[in-house]
């Protein structure tokens, strides 16, 4: 028991400091969930709409699988209900039969522009405790733990 202590209590500065950032992200990952039920949408489904605009309203579904850290098998089992609502389309990729693309539809750039101002201002609203030079360094700081 007195072992197990270390590892709950005792926590090095490291620690310390990864615990706290999973803290703040839930923080803020609640308060845009919160945001999508109310709407009666899922904050995971948006995500995808949103990583599929990122690459211009097309993308393989291996990199989309990629991009928000699930499995190539998982990723058809979760544009399955994207698509049965009309929000994204699959077609065959133009230069290899044997592959598949996604394409975000109309009603899914529609939604995407009803929601994501309303959103974000939500986001934005929670990160107003730090300063401009803060969120600098936190990006900073972000980017450079993303790459070690």
């Amino acid at each position: 028991m007195k072992d197990l202590q270390e590892y709950v209590l005792d926590l090095p500065l490291h620690t310390q400091a990864f615990f706290s950032l999973v803290e703040a992200t839930a923080n803020l990952v609640d308060v845009s969930e919160k945001y999508w039920q109310s709407k009666g949408l899922n904050g995971a489904r948006i995500r995808i709409l949103v990583e599929i605009m990122k690459e211009g309203g097309t993308i393989l579904p291996s990199m989309l699988a990629k991009k928000i850290g699930v499995t190539k098998a998982n990723i058809s089992l979760l544009l399955i209900p994207l698509e049965n609502d009309g929000l994204i389309r699959r077609a065959s990729h133009p230069k290899d039969g044997r592959k598949s693309v996604i394409s975000i539809t109309n009603d899914g750039q529609s939604i995407l522009l009803k929601h994501l101002p309303e959103n974000r201002q939500g986001i934005a609203e929670k990160m107003k405790v730090l300063e401009e030079q803060e969120l600098k360094q936190l990006l900073f700081l972000l980017n450079k733990l993303s790459r070690a």
